[in-house]
């Protein structure tokens, strides 16, 4: 029997939950974000997979908490984790020895396993934003369009301007400073680890990434022009083919701006990104599940001395 004692319960229960998770307008002020971990290409005991520990850093900047989305991992799994968390972030992470395939690895798969999920939470009005950096942005490409569309360009270590088009209407950009949106566009603030760019020629050819993606900004590197940054016309969905998070967190590499301008750049777009997750109420659970999934389980190892990342966590 429902008696007025289960129902105060109840809605006790309720109003607490909203204390933590709901505002006025309707915000999570507890985001997770789940972050891809990758393959290591010479694996060893109790490392096979790792996160550079400057995507964790960018997310936590702006108030969010990380959880390591793991590679091979069944569908069930997922699925339970997709529910859990209020995003998730695609990154390019490049440890010595190679990179990771974006059409035929762990990665890839557990990549398209939470691109289609997001795109039926968000078809049915969840909304879940997915971010994907430099081959996390070509993963995208390939999820979206099933094809390999990329050009061969020497972007490999280098910070470049952006050219914008349609970015002052975005939701990626619509909040940042007028000085800082100029800075970007003169200086050279966004630093480019990557060899294989969509080409703006590619882009304007392929129906599946025109209709989907909108191009915020593109460059080149002397001979082709690339699509830099995207976001998805209908979805939560956004790209960087540059590296927002290395400016403020990662010190390896000469040609990483640290700036006023390139440190503001870091944060502006870390708390474009954790915003759009506020927006999502999945939760875990237990608090018991949420704790045993958070990265704070796992310690940052220093790899500053043979690596271009400072920390890397290992799994």
């Amino acid at each position: 029997m429902f008696t007025f004692a289960k129902m105060t319960i109840v809605l006790l229960i309720g109003f607490l939950w909203c204390v933590s998770f709901c505002s006025s307008d309707q915000r999570n002020y507890r985001p997770i974000i789940g972050v891809l971990a990758q393959e290591v290409y010479s694996p060893k005991p109790n490392q096979t997979a790792y996160i550079a520990a400057s995507y964790v850093k960018f997310l936590e900047s702006a108030g969010a908490r990380v959880v390591p989305v793991m590679i091979n991992q069944t569908l069930e799994e997922y699925k339970a984790l997709f529910h859990s968390i209020n995003g998730v972030s695609f990154d390019r992470i490049l440890y010595p020895g190679g990179g990771v395939s974006i059409i035929s690895s762990g990665y890839e798969r557990a990549a398209k396993i939470f691109y289609e999920l997001a795109i039926e939470a968000n078809k049915r009005g969840d909304y879940f934003p997915v971010w994907g950096t430099c081959l996390g942005f070509e993963q995208l490409t390939y999820l979206t369009s099933e094809k390999t569309a990329l050009t061969f360009t020497n972007t490999s270590g280098v910070s470049l301007p952006l050219n914008f088009s349609n970015a002052k209407k975005s939701r990626m950009f619509k909040e940042f400073p007028a000085e800082l949106m100029k800075d970007l566009a003169s200086d050279p603030l966004t630093e480019n680890s990557h060899k294989w760019s969509l080409s703006l020629l590619t882009y304007n050819t392929n129906e599946e990434l025109k209709t989907f993606y909108k191009v915020l900004s593109t460059n080149t590197d002397g001979q082709t022009e690339f699509v830099s940054t995207v976001e998805a016309y209908d979805y939560p969905i956004y790209g960087t083919q540059w590296h927002p998070e290395k400016n403020a967190f990662e010190w390896t590499k000469p040609y990483i701006p640290h700036s006023p301008s390139a440190i503001r750049t870091t944060f502006y777009v870390a708390q474009f990104f954790v915003s759009e997750a506020r927006k999502n109420f999945h939760r875990f659970e237990s608090e018991e599940g949420e704790r045993k999934a958070l990265i704070y389980n796992h310690s940052p190892v220093y790899t500053g001395n043979n690596s271009g990342f400072e920390q890397i966590y290992f799994f």
